[in-house]
């Protein structure tokens, strides 16, 4: 990289403006071969020459001596300084340098985000009693953009990704915003405000995006700790969905809108029962938004029959799944029905009986998916059979081994009948049989692709029950969300305050998102909010360094300029990066170190 001035005249008027340029090697095709290319990494602006004084341009520059900056001419060390200048300053290009070179896009992006959801306001009026050297609420703010960005512990917070972000100059803090003490200390304040946010959310939603709470997605999943957690009254031992069983957990259960804006959630002990949370939640939904006509959308094991009865007694519509063995039953009523096409590759089946409606639907493409998993998971069971009888001749080894194969083949395995030696006989072709259950298997592939629903809502168009039900992937995606790109899991806090706190930040994170990815539906459905940020990300700032003639240094933070995918992005989003931050001087040849200010002392009188 090196410095590049540019000489312009405008209006009778000789103007140089510098800025910093980069050599980039392009492979070429056929003859024209390797070439090189230049770009723009970042622009100064302009440094005065020896003009008169109506043309000389100053800048805000913060000297140090006060909170307000005042304006400086500045000129490069080759020309003079007019006699009649005031507050001129004279630095040394040649001896410029690049320093603490940081992200920039992304953490802008989480930053823009948390104030178009008003949250800065909201946290700024639940903290303004409260007494720190850092604003707590900037101190959440700090949290919840990590979540977003780049999760990770409060430690790895404090001790590496607060140096290589730009959150320093985005939220105007130093180092002492990432204390570790401080983000644990912001961690016990928040939760008192769960209420209260759940309520503001709901509100702004409305207003940005027009939202609608008439249909509400219900769901659970766990995450599971990392430690023993005997602090914990809530951690548990339980049916883990992350496959740790032999892990303590909490359950998270969590409402959202079909559009994936989540309303509320709550963490439950780990060993709760799916089908005993439902009726606390309706509860608490009736008594914070009151009791307006709603349709709840809920997986099977959800819902127990005497919830769903005091539903159907309170007037409140619901649509789930069910379980399998709803479908045995009325598998002879359903038989004789006709078949309505819902889709291309999607038909459905309608049932009205006891004030309930019952859809059969059926996917070609979940059909052939699940046949191709049975057929898969048989064949390595059977070849896996094969090879035991071939080759085991002790018994408990064989046995062993079949629980093994029967663990593998899952729901496979009840469809190959198997008969094991008995205690003292040898292992061979008369003592170890096994066959396929032949009428089992042919029930199986007649009902690949089928799954049954229930619902009190209006039986006259079975193809929208179908594909009202198919929204709960939305809840599905937040929990993805969350343990995936939010990384809620798994937790090392031990506290059960402080567990409660990590998932509240995450759910601030995951707000952040579904928020960016409502904005980026109407124009780029097919952007993530994961791609975004990663992309945005790449928007480097840099500490341009300038040593002055008297001795001090002038630091100009600046971000780099949007190269044609950000400029896509930004434009998507109706979005324009920030003017630079204003230029700080300091005495010395080198500004306050990151380094130094991580090793310096916090104080603990804020805490």
């Amino acid at each position: 990289m090196f410095l590049r001035a540019h000489n312009r005249r405008k209006n009778g008027k000789q103007h140089r403006y510098f800025s910093i340029v980069e050599n980039r090697r392009i492979a070429g095709l056929g003859a024209k071969g390797d070439h090189v290319a230049q770009r723009t990494v970042l622009y100064l602006g302009e440094i005065n020459d020896s003009q008169q004084a109506a043309w000389r341009k100053t800048m805000d520059v913060f000297d140090g001596t006060g909170e307000l900056p005042r304006q400086l001419a500045l000129f490069p060390d080759d020309r003079p300084v007019p006699p009649d200048a005031l507050n001129a300053l004279q630095v040394k290009l040649s001896e410029m340098k690049l320093l603490r070179p940081r992200s920039f896009g992304d953490c802008w992006l989480g930053c823009w985000l948390w104030r178009y959801l008003q949250l800065d306001r909201f946290w700024r009026e639940r903290f303004e009693d409260v007494r720190g050297e850092v604003p707590w609420e900037k101190v959440l703010q700090l949290l919840t953009v990590h979540r977003l960005i780049d999760p990770g512990s409060e430690y790895r917070l404090h001790r590496q990704w607060f140096l290589g972000s730009a959150m320093d100059e985005l939220l105007h803090v130093d180092f002492q915003a990432a204390g570790k003490d401080r983000l644990y200390r912001c961690l016990d304040r928040v939760l008192a405000h769960k209420d209260d946010l759940f309520g503001h959310l709901q509100r702004r939603w409305k207003d940005l995006f027009a939202a609608e709470y008439d249909v509400l997605l219900y769901d659970l999943t766990s995450t599971y700790f990392e430690g023993l957690c005997q602090d914990n009254p809530k951690a548990k031992h339980g049916y883990s969905r992350d496959g740790r069983g032999d892990c303590r957990q909490v359950v998270i259960a969590l409402v959202v809108t079909p559009q994936g804006f989540p309303l509320a959630y709550e963490v439950l002990p780990g060993n709760t029962i799916d089908n005993t949370t439902l009726r606390d939640f309706l509860r608490k939904i009736e008594d914070r938004y009151g009791k307006a006509r709603r349709t709840w959308v809920m997986d099977r094991g959800i819902p127990c029959e005497a919830t769903l009865a005091e539903m159907r007694q309170a007037g409140t519509d619901y649509l789930v799944g069910t379980p399998r063995s709803m479908l045995n039953e009325l598998e002879q009523s359903l038989t004789n029905l006709p078949w309505q096409q819902a889709r291309q590759d999607v038909r459905v089946k309608l049932l009205s009986q006891d004030g309930e409606a019952y859809v059969l639907a059926q996917s070609q493409a979940r059909r052939k998916k699940e046949t191709a998993m049975r057929r898969r998971k048989l064949r390595k069971l059977w070849d896996g059979l094969g090879r035991l009888r071939k080759n085991c001749r002790d018994r408990d080894r064989l046995r062993e081994r079949l629980a093994v194969l029967k663990h593998e083949a899952g729901r496979a395995a009840h469809m190959v009948q198997i008969q094991a030696p008995a205690p003292g006989q040898p292992v061979n072709e008369q003592t170890f049989r096994y066959r396929l259950k032949l009428q089992e298997y042919r029930q199986a592939r007649r009902r690949d692709g089928s799954y049954l629903l229930r619902t009190t809502l209006p039986p006259d168009q079975p193809q929208k029950l179908w594909e009202q039900y198919m929204v709960l992937v939305e809840v599905e995606a937040a929990f993805r969300c969350l343990k995936s790109d939010l990384a809620i899991r798994p937790v090392y806090h031990q506290l059960e305050h402080r567990v409660e706190a990590h998932i509240f930040v995450a759910f601030l994170g995951y707000c952040l998102t579904v928020t960016l990815k409502n904005l980026l539906r109407p124009h780029a459905p097919g952007l993530t909010p994961r791609s975004v940020l990663e992309t945005l990300g790449t928007i480097q700032m840099v500490d341009v360094q300038i040593p002055t003639t008297d001795g001090r240094c002038l630091t100009m933070p600046r971000h780099t300029q949007p190269e044609p995918q950000h400029r896509m992005i930004l434009d998507k989003l109706a979005l324009s990066l920030p003017p630079q931050p204003p230029p700080r001087i300091t005495a010395g040849q080198v500004a306050t170190s990151p380094l130094r200010q991580a090793q310096s002392p916090e104080d603990p009188t804020d805490l």
